[in-house]
């Protein structure tokens, strides 16, 4: 696999890329609610809101299955792959995010299948992005450390473009936001290789709420 001359797998940035056509653009993961509720409105909320959800929603649910998603493909236990991925799209609190999930999921796992790039066909039904992303990770032979913390660098990317358009963010406080979420990853990251089974879940009351009052936002610009 080519690699950047410091060692990072250039397929990763193919996959945390805004040009993956997986159509992430489109979905705010409940922070339009948030906005229009009044709770994310400048720097310091959109911050608080993006780096919060990443460390204890994303990191604590989708990170940690992710990682049990990657050893099992690693192991070639692809029933156990779909088993993981099937529980955490049990896991989602609303219809939209649910939804999210399937589609950019399909979106991603339509893509690998036309590039040849999946190890068996049924693992094109795999139902969450997270799980789809380790699938592609899987064929881009990234590190499982290094794609986890890939995953959640395009949450907190695709979360930070929606801020700019909702709460009128400048470019710059965009950037302090994605500065700031290195060190939130490097640490969110850690903790979800190491979760037990109990340990996992979303607790992110807030976000829930959100996402299920989107469902019925009149004016909305994005899908979720």
């Amino acid at each position: 696999m080519p690699n950047a001359p410091d060692g990072l797998p250039l397929q990763l940035l193919r996959l945390v890329s805004p040009s993956l056509p997986v159509g992430s653009f489109s979905y705010s993961r409940g922070l339009e609610s948030a906005v229009e509720a009044g709770w994310v409105k400048d720097e310091a909320t959109a911050g608080a809101w993006i780096l919060g959800t990443l460390e204890h929603s994303v990191a604590a649910l989708d990170g940690a299955m992710f990682w049990r998603m990657m050893a099992a493909l690693a192991a070639g236990d692809h029933d156990g792959f779909l088993g993981h991925d099937a529980w955490l799209a049990a896991a989602r609190e609303s219809l939209e995010l649910q939804r999210e999930d399937r589609r950019m999921a399909e979106a991603l796992a339509t893509l690998l299948a036309d590039l040849d790039a999946l190890p068996e066909p049924r693992l094109a039904a795999v139902t969450t992005y997270a799980g789809a992303f380790a699938l592609a990770a899987r064929h881009g032979q990234v590190a499982p450390a290094a794609a986890l913390k890939g995953l959640m660098w395009a949450v907190a990317d695709a979360q930070v473009a929606a801020a700019l358009r909702l709460a009128r963010l400048g470019q710059t406080a965009g950037q302090r936001i994605l500065i700031a979420a290195s060190a939130v990853i490097e640490r969110s990251a850690a903790r979800a290789m190491t979760l037990d089974d109990d340990e996992i879940g979303n607790v992110s009351v807030a976000l829930a709420m959100a996402s299920a009052w989107h469902e019925t936002q009149y004016s909305r610009l994005f899908r979720s």
